[in-house]
């Protein structure tokens, strides 16, 4: 059964709050080298994908023997349970799916560590149950679907108790290039890659490149060993030519990171803003905003909200299927102002509906 938001197909023309992606849409130079490329499928990629592993590493500013790729984030996360096959693990929640759904294809035993509301959905420390019998943690900062940012010194905290009981954290910084650039800074673990092997990172070109149908992820370590355990379990050409291309082609828009960060903290404040007047309502309807650390905003309402926009051909990601969410709770992602005001309509109309 399907999980997750982006689901367009049974929904077309509908205006999609439910997926997180650039509201630029991809760059032209991501769209030109797709187009380029098009004559390079009579080939096979290339295995390893040597050049976009070059591409990636001169963006982060790491090692390209620190990279591996794959066919978008939940691939190279599922590679990572299949070469390390952990017996037993610690996951935050609630968190992206697919952390649960590719320890269990390994057969590992999960420990559940959740969020409370009542500490606002925020991590608070390292968890007691981090002792020598977890083999692997996983943490996603900023959280999705929370949108919540991690201190970089409990991070920090965490990898440290990692390093100590022989966990492996595995960090999913997937949505941190929408973060401001300072507290990006301050909160990504990448800086520990070169001197700690009980570190991996998950990022992809998915959200911030706006290529999600491309899928294209890929991961950072510093432990040489396991990158080679993944990639004996991981199919030779699993990152397509137009992916690569598509890849080597984001990965030089510096620029276009920058104005991305510019547009959605423009228009998420517009969002919070327009939110902020549903929280006053005494009756009937409310919104709660938790977390907007990234390119969407995590919400609580009424249930059956996304019920209710599907009337005005939106989408909204319900995210009562989370771990530790019940009915009520939503995600929106930032998008265009047109579509922005298209959205807080809509939800104008609901709550003169819900309080009558």
């Amino acid at each position: 059964m399907y999980q997750h938001g982006g689901d367009v197909y049974h929904y077309p023309g509908f205006t999609d709050f439910s997926a997180n992606i650039n509201l630029l849409g991809p760059p032209l130079s991501v769209l030109e080298a797709v187009r380029n490329s098009a004559e390079e499928i009579c080939h096979y990629p290339q295995s390893g994908c040597e050049n976009l592993c070059q591409a990636i590493a001169d963006l982060e500013q790491v090692p390209s023997r620190q990279v591996i790729c794959g066919n978008g984030a939940a691939e190279v996360i599922f590679a990572l349970a299949l070469a390390v096959k952990p017996k037993k693990a610690l996951l935050f929640m609630p968190a992206f799916q697919e952390y649960e759904r590719a320890l269990k294809s390994v057969d590992c035993e999960i420990v559940y560590q959740y969020l409370e509301q009542k500490n606002g959905f925020q991590y608070q420390k390292v968890p007691a149950e981090l002792d020598g019998s977890i083999d692997m943690v996983f943490f996603c900062n900023p959280n999705n679907p929370t949108g919540l940012l991690a201190e970089g010194i409990k991070m920090q905290k965490l990898l440290k108790k990692c390093e100590e009981t022989g966990a492996l954290l595995v960090v999913d910084e997937c949505f941190m290039d929408f973060v401001e650039w300072e507290e990006q800074k301050n909160a990504s673990v990448k800086g520990c890659l070169g001197s700690s092997e009980h570190l991996f990172l998950i990022k992809a070109f998915t959200k911030s490149f706006a290529i999600p149908g491309l899928r294209l992820g890929y991961g950072l370590s510093g432990n040489a060993g396991l990158l080679e355990q993944m990639k004996a379990v991981t199919q030779p050409w699993n990152v397509s030519v137009l992916a690569q291309e598509a890849g080597i082609a984001a990965a030089s828009e510096i620029d276009f990171l920058q104005k991305t960060r510019r547009e959605v903290d423009r228009e998420k404040q517009f969002l919070l803003q327009e939110l902020a007047n549903f929280t006053a309502k005494k009756e009937g309807f409310f919104v709660k905003v938790y977390g907007s650390a990234a390119n969407f905003i995590f919400f609580q309402s009424v249930p059956g909200l996304s019920r209710e926009l599907l009337k005005y051909k939106i989408l909204l990601r319900d995210c009562s299927n989370f771990p530790g969410l019940s009915q009520g709770w939503y995600r929106a992602a930032v998008r265009a102002r047109e579509e922005n005001r298209r959205f807080i309509e809509a939800l104008k109309q609901i709550s003169l509906a819900q309080v009558k």
